[in-house]
């Protein structure tokens, strides 16, 4: 099977469903609060590039790259990304995807890469690959093949070549999860990443879409715990006049946050507690400092992703 609900995937999947697949499965495994979801393994990538005879043609293309040159780069991307995007998905395969969507009953789902090479401390290729919010039935398939593709984005094709990386095999899962409509959301990480000090952690939250503090287009609110008391040391609010949310037929779009609302406060204390029990479980469990994403809808907490802390 190249398909697998979260359900069949733990921590020891990296490789076949990536960094971010792995995560998901063992967080949900776990009894974590993780819309539900499933992976499109990296062998389907794999037997799409073998069955659409694009893999010779995308290795020659690489060969030719000039890394001293940028214009180099951006062509040989555009032109792979332009392959994959044409050539026709095995037909059993976008079946089965279809068919794994329908059962999560949700009209929006995040389609998301997740490469297979990812998030080991020495490669972190978060932020190299692509995500596509709010994808409906009508650009799913389109979208797996986007996730496939960002395997090759100028940034991907020179970050493999900086961590000398073009000889290791990198194939990329696709994570397709229920969609949460977050109206706040953010990061949090379970060691104070700047002082490193192991008895705090920050919380980090902004209106919206977690996309917006993700890509650093909006400042958040920071609010700092002391870990064992399970006390708010530091609150530091800032003000937010804009936000991602849902577009009308799917996909994103920025709108202005209510000006009643841009400078206050995101989470309450309440909440801010309640969100750092979470992350100190999903810490606890995984051993390691974690850098997590959350998202809150309808005031429930969700978590939608969980990593080491790389810097510390």
């Amino acid at each position: 099977m190249l398909i697998k609900p979260f359900s069949k995937i733990g921590k020891k999947d990296a490789d076949i469903a990536g960094g971010k697949g792995a995560s998901l499965g063992e967080m949900t495994q776990a009894g974590l609060k993780v819309p539900p979801g499933f992976v499109i393994l990296a062998g389907a990538f794999d037997r799409f590039l073998e069955e659409t005879d694009l893999t010779q043609e995308l290795e020659a293309l690489l060969k030719k790259v000039n890394y001293k040159d940028v214009n180099s780069v951006d062509g040989a991307s555009a032109q792979i990304r332009a392959l994959i995007a044409s050539a026709k998905m095995p037909a059993d395969l976008a079946k089965d995807i279809v068919s794994e969507f329908k059962k999560l009953k949700s009209s929006f789902v995040a389609v998301r890469s997740s490469a297979t090479a990812e998030d080991s401390s020495a490669a972190s290729w978060a932020g190299e690959l692509e995500t596509y919010l709010n994808t409906t039935d009508k650009t799913l398939l389109d979208n797996v093949k986007k996730c496939w593709s960002s395997l090759f984005t100028p940034r991907a094709i020179f970050y493999r070549h900086e961590k000398k990386m073009l000889k290791t095999k990198v194939s990329v899962a696709v994570v397709v999860q229920k969609m949460v409509n977050s109206e706040i959301s953010g990061i949090a990480f379970t060691v104070h990443p700047v002082t490193q000090d192991r008895n705090q952690m920050i919380i980090e939250a902004g209106y919206g879409l977690g996309e917006a503090i993700v890509s650093g287009s909006v400042t958040p609110d920071s609010y700092v715990i002391e870990k064992k008391e399970l006390s708010i040391i530091d609150i530091n609010i800032s003000e937010q006049e804009r936000q991602i949310i849902k577009g009308l037929n799917g996909g994103v779009k920025w709108t202005p946050v209510l000006k009643s609302l841009q400078g206050k406060q995101k989470l309450s204390g309440r909440q801010i507690i309640e969100l750092a029990k979470v992350c100190l479980a999903i810490e606890k469990h995984y051993k390691f400092p974690c850098d997590i994403e959350w998202a809150q809808e309808k005031g429930k907490f969700y978590i939608t992703q969980s990593r080491p802390i790389t810097t510390l």
